[in-house]
């Protein structure tokens, strides 16, 4: 008879000790100057291990808030109103969520020039959705949530369950950052997000694919890839604005299920080291999670 091999041992979670000390490395770093804030969550699917830390505190969104949008948009490629080649005329005009007041993306603030190069021009659906998360065009970001709409987009996360995370305008509308009116996430909402994503949940399991492979060729990698070995793979969508850097993302080591995380942080405007930060406390959570002995971590 042919000789069974037995299936991989599932990893033992983390003890009560180890996280502890996870704790105790955060609370170190959050003491250290211009810090103000540091939120945590994290979900293991290969230990169902889950490690919180300020996780349900609203803060401002940035970037992140992209990775909702990108939600939206496949939803409605999901309900059929869009498709992927679908396309879209470039512009630069919106309208405030105050009063509908127009205003522009600044071009020499946007990170990414390609889709600025295209206004007047068309471009698909679904290469404004991969400007939108590898590059972090704000263009792109705008053009997808006035054509899928605010309410798409918030309904899109309700439907699926996700709470902490609140869609509430474009980006640079400085008329509705002026009134308040601001996109909010907590780490517990993006990890719910990711989640769903990483595990092939939202919608159908190929859009959930086509969205993944989008967040794995994000480009900024300063964050939680960072003090990564070179062997993991990480899908992930950071945010950086005045006074908060963040990054969230679904984590892949070798021979073992991925875990999600997202790392949230608030500071003083003239504070440094605000990625390295950030970096930090991915590799700890690396350690944490992949060390045999329970989780070591300098």
């Amino acid at each position: 008879m042919p000789t069974q091999v037995p299936p991989l041992a599932r990893a033992a979670p983390p003890s009560d000790v180890a996280l502890d000390s996870l704790h105790t490395h955060i609370d170190a770093l959050e003491r250290r100057p211009g810090v103000r804030t540091i939120a945590v969550a994290v979900h293991d699917t290969e230990t169902g291990a889950s490690f919180r830390r300020h996780a349900d505190r609203w803060l401002h969104a940035a970037s992140t808030i992209k990775v909702a949008i990108l939600l939206g948009v496949y939803a409605a490629i999901h309900r059929g109103w869009l498709l992927p080649h679908s396309r879209v005329h470039v512009r630069n005009r919106f309208a405030s969520a105050v009063d509908g007041h127009p205003f522009r993306v600044a071009a020499d603030r946007d990170a990414d020039s390609e889709v600025h190069r295209s206004i007047g021009k068309m471009m698909r659906v679904a290469d404004l959705a991969v400007h939108m998360i590898t590059t972090s065009s704000n263009l792109a970001t705008n053009l997808l949530l006035d054509l899928v709409g605010l309410e798409t987009v918030q309904r899109s996360l309700d439907e699926l369950y996700i709470d902490g995370i609140d869609v509430r305008r474009g980006v640079e509308d400085e008329r509705a950052f002026e009134a308040g009116i601001n996109n909010r996430v907590s780490a517990d909402g993006l990890v719910q997000l990711l989640r769903l994503i990483a595990e092939e949940r939202a919608f159908t399991p190929e859009l959930s694919r086509e969205m993944l492979g989008i967040l794995h060729r994000q480009e900024f990698r300063s964050g939680i890839p960072a003090l990564l070995p070179s062997a993991v793979r990480v899908a992930n969508k950071t945010g950086d604005i005045s006074t908060v850097a963040h990054d969230a993302g679904v984590v892949y080591a070798p021979n073992r299920k991925p875990y999600v995380v997202a790392i949230l942080t608030e500071w003083a405007p003239e504070a440094s080291g605000r990625s390295a930060t950030i970096a930090d406390i991915s590799h700890a959570i690396y350690e944490l999670l992949t060390s045999q002995h329970g989780g070591k971590h300098g």
